[in-house]
């Protein structure tokens, strides 16, 4: 930390009407203000906002994170941050072509994750852009000139706008970063919707370095099983067999998550020191526990903000969610891995079902939205979606 001693300017004189003071020959009357003491944050930020976002970490050195200044400082700089978050996650897929002898499929599945990621940033962009239905009655003006950005600039910067702080969110979502560069709880219930969802996918979309390629391929196993039985043939990956151990284990790694993010966030709703935490009631405080579990879940790392969750009880059940949303799905993963290179790869055929055309990325995301999302449309049913219904039914 540093201390500023003393800082002293001038501004033009008023007096107790507000009314600039003027001298005789009429120019404006000068006043010298001196402040005793100015601390600044400071240390070495520049080398720790590397390491948070290429490692997809996303604590930052200062409590506002990329929306402070000293890290995140102009337009180039938030840019580059975004690219360091999605860097390593995205390279891994063409890595992935690149270890199994076919370059073709690691093609597939970043076209499947780059479909899933610019179809949800979409929805967050134009309904953080669209603003507050109930603004305008209060005189506030949301169309976008030159002078502003419009939309809802609640809770973001303004050298960012709507557009950057969209775009910020739905990375550090898509990944498992956490860094933000404006506050979730300030958007929209649908532009709020879109973080929660990509963490509750599984962060497949690009997913951390690493963890999201391996979670992505654990849907692919259970697109092309699923595609197997509706054919009528033993399913294969990558030469390989899909058979009842690999679906299992599968299963587990895909469904433990949801289960645990869940019940997690139930039994907060459900006891008083986890609804002692929650300071909007109602559905978006309901969001706001969702979010703070789907985060930890997920190893995401950033939040709605809006809910107290420094207490004994949050800080118990935040942890033991982030230990068993991770720990599980990871030994699952491997069980699968071990499993699979155990096995003869076998030949392809004419009966073989390609994995790296249009028609499996399909597949692909299907088996993302289907299986993996669709656990939580209940829980999002009562947060996000039924706010934004009485957002926009209000007179």
């Amino acid at each position: 930390m540093t201390t500023v001693e003393r800082l002293t300017y001038q501004q033009p004189k008023t007096d107790s009407a507000g009314n600039p003071v003027k001298d005789a020959a009429g120019n404006p009357v000068q006043e010298t203000l001196t402040t005793q003491t100015q601390t600044l944050p400071m240390g070495p930020i520049a080398s720790q906002e590397s390491i948070k976002e290429l490692g997809t970490n996303g604590g930052g050195f200062l409590n506002a994170n990329s929306a402070h200044p000293y890290e995140n400082p102009t337009v180039l700089s938030n840019v580059l941050e975004m690219l360091a978050i999605l860097v390593i996650p995205a390279a891994l897929t063409y890595t992935f072509g690149r270890m199994v002898g076919d370059t073709r499929q690691g093609w597939a599945v970043l076209a499947a994750m780059v479909i899933v990621f610019v179809s949800l940033l979409a929805v967050s962009a134009y309904n953080e852009q669209r603003g507050n239905p109930l603004l305008p009655g209060l005189g506030v003006d949301q169309a976008a000139s030159a002078s502003q950005a419009g939309g809802n600039m609640e809770g973001k910067e303004t050298r960012f706008g709507i557009a950057a702080s969209a775009l910020f969110a739905s990375v550090t979502t898509a990944t498992s970063c956490g860094a933000v560069n404006s506050l979730h709880d300030s958007f929209t219930p649908l532009g709020g919707f879109v973080p929660l969802f990509q963490m509750q996918l599984g962060e497949v979309v690009f997913g951390g370095v690493g963890t999201g390629l391996y979670s992505m391929l654990i849907f692919a196993i259970v697109g092309v099983f699923i595609a197997g039985l509706m054919i009528g043939r033993t399913p294969e990956y990558l030469g390989k067999k899909i058979e009842a151990f690999e679906m299992k284990m599968s299963s587990i790694a895909i469904l433990v998550m949801p289960f645990i993010v869940l019940t997690g966030t139930a039994v907060a709703v459900s006891v008083d020191p986890g609804r002692a935490g929650v300071s909007n009631p109602g559905a978006h405080g309901f969001s706001e526990v969702l979010y703070a579990f789907s985060s930890a879940g997920n190893n995401n790392g950033s939040a709605f903000a809006g809910i107290s969750a420094n207490t004994p009880f949050y800080n118990v059940a935040l942890a033991l969610t982030m230990w068993l949303g991770r720990f599980w799905p990871i030994v699952a993963v491997l069980a699968v891995a071990g499993s699979l290179a155990a096995k003869k790869r076998i030949p392809v055929s004419d009966g073989t079902m390609p994995t790296h055309g249009p028609t499996f990325v399909v597949l692909l995301i299907g088996t993302v939205l289907l299986v993996g999302a669709l656990t939580f449309v209940p829980a999002l049913a009562l947060g996000p979606i039924v706010e934004h219904v009485m957002l926009w039914a209000s007179p």
